[in-house]
């Protein structure tokens, strides 16, 4: 299954142009997941519920690094986890 996770900082900033990119990749509404907050941590909601909901072979659509966070090395951190736990 293809999923899909776009974050904005702030609820003034808009998420439009990543939806739209994830779209156009395949990522279908209902596995679309969108967080309205800060980058600092990987402690947002809709990123924990797209996590537990991924299984090994799944792909996992960002419309580029940012979205992901801020800190490079929580960000490899969680690309461990996906590729190495999460298969």
């Amino acid at each position: 299954m293809t999923y899909g996770y776009a974050r904005v900082s702030s609820l003034e900033q808009n998420e439009e142009r990543q939806l739209i990119a994830l779209k156009k990749a395949g990522v279908r509404r209902k596995t679309l997941y969108v967080d309205k907050q800060s980058g600092k941590d990987f402690q947002r909601p809709q990123y924990q519920r797209m996590l537990q909901r991924l299984k090994k072979d799944d792909l996992l659509c960002v419309k580029s690094i940012d979205p992901l966070g801020r800190n490079y090395g929580e960000i490899l951190g969680q690309s461990r986890l996906l590729t190495k736990e999460k298969g």
